[in-house]
């Protein structure tokens, strides 16, 4: 196993424009894995509950992703419920049951903590550190966070991102996190308080990179029928890192080409609900899209 990925498996609600869905699978662990586990060997440390069906299990087992640190415990799923309008880039949360996941102590098994690459999904900074301080000495660390942790915890989530290497949020979260107008103020500001790489998704309109050396953005893939961008930026994360696992090169080549492979996840997960497009990809549909996206992108010198 040459990834580890620490965050939510929950069950989700979803209603947008264009259908619903009702108690389907979701949580930041269970996209992340499943997109990186085409390019990776990946290990989930999560916690559900009893209502959580050994169906759920098998599907991940199926893509590959090793579920020995999901822990069932008395009680009921995370579950989610919210709604998006016809600006797709907004979730609108209506409930949230934390149920089992509030109590949620992520606990490292012996042969996970040896994992090279590692995804702290978004939960609470001080539960990232803890996660931090089990591993031993990976090659990267890669967290998300989200505006609640920004709001109710920016000590902790800044002092932790002086232990990551890549730091993955969006376009209004990286503002309000920095306190900044400008994106490109804002990222300086994020980067000097510790992570090499600032990673903004900035959902239909695609992601930037900033190292402090150079910047580079990636287009979003255009899209004819979009359902669900529930996870998006989740997979978004699992076809970057999965790739970056598979081929253990960190150069800044290598990241940008694994922003594109993390688009072009990001885009397959949108054109369903749940996991049911993710889940059942060929590595040739990857590659036919990943070729589309550099055609986007192509242009002529002056």
């Amino acid at each position: 196993m040459n990834m580890l990925a620490v965050g939510s498996v929950a069950f989700d609600s979803v209603e947008t424009p264009f259908g619903h869905a009702d108690s389907v699978l979701g949580g930041s662990a269970t996209y992340f894995s499943t997109s990186a586990s085409y390019f990776a060997d990946v290990g989930v440390v999560a916690v559900v509950g009893e209502d959580f069906s050994d169906e759920h299990i098998a599907m991940l087992n199926l893509r590959g992703i090793d579920t020995r640190g999901i822990k069932k415990v008395p009680g009921k799923t995370f579950r989610w419920k919210g709604r998006y309008d016809y600006d797709l880039n907004q979730a609108h949360t209506i409930e949230t049951h934390l149920n089992v996941f509030s109590e949620f102590k992520p606990v490292i098994p012996d042969d996970y903590r040896l994992a090279p690459f590692v995804f702290l999904a978004n939960i609470d900074p001080d539960l990232q550190m803890e996660v931090l301080d089990q591993v031993r000495k990976p090659r990267l660390v890669a967290c998300d966070t989200m505006n609640f942790w920004i709001e109710g915890k920016p000590d902790s989530l800044r002092k932790l991102l002086k232990r990551v290497g890549l730091f993955v949020i969006n376009e209004s979260e990286a503002r309000e996190f920095a306190g900044e107008s400008s994106l490109v103020k804002a990222a300086r500001r994020i980067l000097s308080w510790g992570p090499g790489i600032l990673i903004v998704k900035r959902g239909e309109y695609g992601a930037l990179m900033f190292n402090g050396k150079s910047v580079f953005s990636a287009p979003a893939y255009p899209l004819e029928n979009i359902f669900d961008p529930t996870g998006a930026g989740d997979s978004f994360a699992g076809g970057l890192m999965g790739y970056l696992a598979n081929t253990g090169d960190l150069s800044e080549g290598s990241i940008r080409k694994g922003i594109i492979l993390g688009s072009v996840m990001a885009s397959f997960n949108v054109e369903a609900f749940s996991l049911e497009r993710l889940k059942g990809l060929s590595r040739d549909d990857i590659k036919a899209r990943y070729r589309e996206f550099r055609q986007l992108t192509h242009f002529e010198d002056m």
